[in-house]
């Protein structure tokens, strides 16, 4: 039985991570794709080298050439300019709708029962993009962003209690920008919900620093954005997909009514399984929390009229 295939879209630091990741776990053959010549042949080749050291057998593909995707299972698209100081993940929109637009059709042609994944940044906004390009059903596309708001969340909440991050469960919501919805009532300690382990201060001081965690690497940065733990992200993503673990993640995914949100790319928790987004799962809301994640879907839909203004698609 051959093994499964993912291709990575964007042979940068996030798609470079994704694919050590993805040899790492021994979970598919990966093609890295990149319109810079050279570049994805060199990073794919060295990859390849470290797999005896790993001990794993997947088989890499660099190429400047989509038909080497075909037939993909899954497709991580990381391309795109990534933020630079003083940016907004909404300051890129222009330049990365055209740019996942141009990749999800050339996707598309190659690998029509793909299942796509997407980590470019404004995340939301992209997510929407390349459903529209791809005409695909809603639980063949999604979005990396809620994997990461968490581990961000649950990283800061193991830094503060000196605890491991293994016992941590978080839930973050909404789009991935500065009114995400990191929901504390459902963020627990091996099973102690942290509103029993911190004082309210100190919850909203963690909820602050995760909304403002990418800003924050790339003001360290200052020549790009976050790679390890987005790449990383999306393959637990692909992961469960592949493996059809039904695992539970928060993911970028179109509502259909769900949350009181129609026709909109949200965070929520999502069911991953080898069809995809196979449920939303509802969790009760208090007033206040149903109340952040419509402005946070609010703002999605702004970014989204733009694009739709802007003719591009």
């Amino acid at each position: 039985m051959s093994r499964p295939k993912i291709s990575v879209i964007g042979a940068g630091n996030v798609g470079a991570s994704a694919a050590f990741q993805i040899a790492d776990q021994e979970l598919a053959d990966v093609v890295l794709v990149d319109i810079v010549e050279g570049m994805p042949q060199g990073k794919a080749l060295d990859l390849h080298q470290m797999c005896p050291v790993i001990g794993s057998d997947v088989n890499f593909i660099g190429t400047n050439n989509y038909e080497d995707t075909a037939n993909s299972d899954v497709v991580i698209i990381t391309s795109g300019i990534p933020r630079k100081p003083g940016m907004s993940r909404d300051d890129l929109i222009s330049t990365n709708t055209k740019i996942v637009k141009e990749v999800t059709e050339n996707v598309v042609k190659h690998s029509p029962n793909s299942i796509l994944i997407l980590v470019t940044n404004p995340l939301d906004a992209m997510v929407y993009v390349a459903h529209k390009a791809s005409g695909f059903p809603r639980e063949r596309v999604m979005g990396m962003a809620g994997v990461l708001d968490s581990a961000r969340f649950r990283t800061f909440i193991a830094m503060e209690l000196g605890v491991s991050v293994e016992n941590i469960h978080a839930f973050v919501l909404g789009g991935h920008g500065d009114d995400m919805v990191p929901l504390a009532r459902y963020t627990t300690v091996a099973g102690i919900p942290i509103t029993d382990l911190m004082d309210e201060a100190t919850i909203d001081a963690l909820v602050t620093r995760t909304r403002k965690g990418g800003a924050e690497i790339v003001g360290l940065l200052k020549t790009g954005s976050a790679f390890y733990a987005p790449g990383t992200s999306a393959v637990e993503m692909a992961e469960a997909i592949l493996k059809d673990k039904k695992k539970i993640l928060p993911c970028c995914v179109h509502a259909e009514g769900e949350y009181g949100i129609d026709n909109i790319f949200v965070g929520l928790p999502v069911k991953l399984g080898r069809k995809g987004v196979e449920e939303i799962v509802q969790i009760d809301l208090q007033e206040s929390e149903q109340e952040e994640l419509n402005v946070s879907a609010g703002h999605v839909k702004e970014l989204c009229d733009i694009i739709d203004g802007a003719g591009i698609l």
